[in-house]
């Protein structure tokens, strides 16, 4: 079959290969692809998982922080991390790609986790370099903090930018205008959770034992080697990756920007009228249809997607809040409990694994069981839709 006859993707969002052509789906493995990045992902929430779930435990030890201030300054750094990705993914979508925003953000990642690194031997230099100059101490301490916040937040930007690049560009792999790549996407993002979220049940649970009970020092130095390693694998699967380009030379934001801005000029011009008569006219409900298509169309695309994400974000919250609780009260109230198995002592950010331990159970019997009962009956090839 020659290249001419192959099938390749729909327009206009034409997928190419790592040399710039467009691809078939005979060039490229779609879930060999997939595999590769779903690799990437767990060593990714290894890595932000092993830091972010035991944080609490090194903020109020080795850095003798109070449980309050710890938690404050956890919250303000997690809320970072969960905004930054609306960033990351402008930059994406605008500027890189996919594919080089993630490898930027894994260069950070590996900078910041190197980072934390070295500002845990920092702590344990502290003592025996100032011995009784508390004027000394209290200076190299506060030097030390900002070293170690500025690390962390270079963790979060990482973060920002891995986050909402990762899925979306496993996601890439499948084609949705194809039935059968279709049911494959929306079982790659099954299948994706049960990978992240299956292995860090043993291995965060392994690194927290060693952040406890063998060296901070350890703890953060092997979440960095794992970094190193999920580049390496994201590299190697280059060649089997579709790749689409940025879909604006302009930036996200100033479209949305502009657009959100005609219609707010719009629509006050529509409920403000100039002439009597046509305050009367406003009144009328054909009127008001007119007024509301003539709003809607100063809104692009992605200001109109925006708007639509709105309610979904509103709805999170609740969620948000108790997921904040996660990371600091839940850990701390765990260290009270008696966590003895034996002779080995559970850490007490472990137990944080049993939010893991639901979605690896859920996550088969949704994939194999839920959804093909639900295709039976819906004639959705993807079973339900996301919304449903």
């Amino acid at each position: 079959m020659d290249a001419a006859a192959e099938p390749l993707l729909p327009q206009p969002a034409t997928a190419l290969d790592h040399l710039g052509r467009p691809v078939s789906r005979h060039t490229t493995d779609r879930w060999t692809a997939a595999v590769f990045i779903i690799g990437v992902e767990i060593s990714e929430r290894f890595a932000f998982g092993g830091i972010s779930g035991n944080l609490i435990n090194y903020l109020t030890g080795p850095l003798g922080q109070s449980t309050a201030s710890a938690a404050a300054a956890i919250n303000a750094w997690s809320g970072a991390a969960l905004m930054l990705p609306l960033l990351g993914a402008a930059v994406a979508d605008s500027w890189l790609g996919r594919y080089r925003t993630i490898i930027s953000a894994s260069l950070l990642y590996i900078l910041g986790l190197g980072m934390l690194t070295l500002s845990s031997i920092f702590v344990l230099q502290q003592p025996a370099q100032f011995g009784d100059n508390m004027g000394s101490s209290a200076s190299w301490m506060g030097i030390h903090l900002a070293f170690f916040y500025v690390s962390l937040y270079i963790v979060a930007c990482a973060q920002g930018g891995h986050k909402p690049c990762v899925q979306a560009f496993g996601a890439d792999q499948f084609d949705e205008n194809d039935p059968e790549e279709c049911a494959s996407r929306s079982s790659f993002f099954n299948w994706w959770y049960f990978g992240a979220y299956g292995a860090n049940i043993i291995t965060v649970s392994i690194l927290n034992y060693i952040q406890d009970n063998i060296s901070w020092q350890f703890g953060f130095g092997i979440p960095c080697i794992a970094m190193s390693v999920s580049l390496a694998i994201f590299w190697l699967g280059t060649k089997k990756y579709r790749f689409y380009p940025p879909v604006s030379s302009k930036g996200l934001f100033e479209n949305i920007g502009k657009s959100l801005l005609a219609w707010i000029r719009c629509w006050c011009a529509s409920w403000y009228p100039k002439s009597s008569d046509e305050s009367h006219f406003a009144t009328t409900s054909s009127f008001k249809g007119d007024k509301y298509n003539r709003e809607t169309k100063y809104l692009s695309d992605d200001a109109v997607a925006v708007l639509k994400l709105l309610p979904i974000g509103a709805t999170c919250l609740i969620y948000a809040v108790v997921f904040a609780q996660w990371m600091t009260l839940f850990t701390k109230q765990a260290s009270t409990l008696d966590r003895w198995i034996g002779t080995l002592q559970v850490p007490a950010a472990t137990l944080q694994s049993l939010i893991s331990v639901s979605i690896v159970v859920f996550v088969p019997i949704y994939d194999r069981i839920l959804i093909p009962l639900a295709k039976k009956y819906s004639k959705n090839t993807c079973g339900i839709t996301t919304l449903q």
